[in-house]
């Protein structure tokens, strides 16, 4: 056991302590270094969003923040946070033009159901609930684009707008060969009614993304996306009507979105859906839209007139049949066939023949005239049945001059028509 002498003693001790003192202000210094150091990180922006255009750690927030909205202006599948009072919500470019489209005219969709009147076993008229639809409010005066099918054979037609307020509308104007109607409510006396403005159309590209909004299934103001599929598609409509120029879409288009606007990503209407095509009645991502050009003609003469002012052959046609052909001899069995022609009218100067020799024709015995002309073609459109005759003259207005083409004693011949009041 080794002995120590008083003076050694403190010495150890003063020594003991100076060692302590510097250990603990080594140890605090290297925290305040630590705590500086991720105090500096923290000012950094904590999001690179492009590090190969060059976004440095030292950066300032507003920087990084111009850089990333440009790069998301480029790339529209990446994500940009945004700093929120809540926390953050990420959202791609997309996603923010969906969100701005639906806001902006989702209030100008209303839901429309309509009632029937039937009739019992005694014959005796009762009112029962009919179809229901969508449609587009186009004008702050109250009026609505929606399809003819949606309204048909209504007794009563109601609206409901996106507060859930329900009035009763009447119809304006309807018009079978493009399926469009106008009906009207009146908004009560300051009320402010936001409304869906007509795109063009003509501009679409296939691929072009597209959003529709409607009622399928009474579940109201749903809103469903994808592109534009297809355009120019003639398509028979419930009416047995041909609607040329249809723009078709993928989007998912149901029962109850009939009449419901379809919009480009500025909220602009460039088409109504008025069908699709499948085998089990729901979506299978084939849908039609009748095009906005269509629909702004349409709409102006509905609204002015109560009906679509279009030009017309001053003469009366027939479906061409087999039947027909082989009774009239003829070397065809598709167009339609010339039964009479008005005398002094433009088509009979044009040079258009009627027939000459009177049939039966239908199970109403109606009587017909054969002998005529056959209608195969109008301004370069092939007439094959009335439905391609009434397409071809859809866009039509009086005092037109058409080319018509027509079979005559098994021969071509063309004629110049000026088209009158249909």
């Amino acid at each position: 056991m080794k002995l120590y002498s008083h003076s050694q003693l403190i010495k150890c001790t003063i020594l003991s302590v100076v060692a302590a003192v510097l250990l603990t202000v080594a140890i605090c210094v290297n925290i305040s270094k630590k705590n500086n150091t991720n105090t500096d990180k923290n000012t950094d922006v904590t999001e690179v969003v492009n590090q190969d255009e060059g976004l440095a750690a030292e950066q300032t927030v507003p920087d990084a923040v111009e850089n990333s909205v440009e790069f998301l202006e480029q790339n529209p599948a990446s994500i940009i946070s945004v700093a929120g009072g809540n926390g953050t919500s990420g959202y791609t470019q997309e996603e923010v033009q969906n969100i701005n489209v639906y806001s902006l005219c989702n209030e100008a969709v209303v839901n429309i159901n309509t009632q029937v009147t039937a009739y019992d076993w005694f014959l005796q008229p009762y009112v029962q609930d009919g179809g229901s639809g969508s449609g587009s409010i186009i004008d702050t005066r109250g009026y609505i684009l929606t399809n003819v099918h949606v309204i048909a054979d209504a007794t009563k037609i109601y609206v409901s707008l996106f507060d859930g307020t329900q009035y009763e509308a009447e119809v304006v104007g309807t018009d079978l060969d493009s399926d469009l109607a106008v009906i009207k409510f009146t908004p009560p006396a300051g009320m402010e009614l936001k409304t869906i403005a007509f795109g063009d159309s003509t501009s679409l590209k296939v691929g072009q993304r597209v959003i529709a909004i409607g009622n399928p299934f009474g579940l109201e103001r749903t809103m469903t996306t994808g592109i534009v599929s297809g355009l120019g598609r003639p398509i028979q409509n419930s009416n047995n009507r041909i609607i040329r120029d249809m723009v078709q879409t993928d989007a998912a288009i149901n029962p109850g979105n009939s009449g419901g606007p379809l919009l480009d990503t500025s909220g602009k209407m460039i088409g109504i859906n008025t069908m699709i095509q499948s085998s089990s009645g729901s979506s299978a991502g084939v849908g039609f839209a009748v095009p906005s050009t269509t629909a702004i003609r349409v709409v102006a003469d509905l609204i002015k007139y109560g009906k679509v002012h279009r030009g017309t052959l001053d003469a009366t046609v027939i479906q061409m049949s087999r039947r027909i052909a082989q009774y009239a001899g003829l070397d065809i069995a598709t167009g339609v066939l010339v039964s009479e022609v008005k005398r002094g009218g433009n088509a009979e100067s044009a040079g258009l023949k009627g027939g000459t020799e009177a049939a039966y024709y239908g199970s109403r015995r109606d009587i017909i005239y054969i002998g005529g002309d056959v209608i195969t073609q109008i301004d370069n459109i092939a007439v094959t049945s009335l439905a391609d005759y009434y397409s071809a003259l859809e866009s039509k207005r009086a005092g037109d001059v058409v080319t018509v083409i027509v079979r005559r004693n098994r021969k071509d011949v063309t004629l110049k028509i000026k088209l009158v009041e249909s």
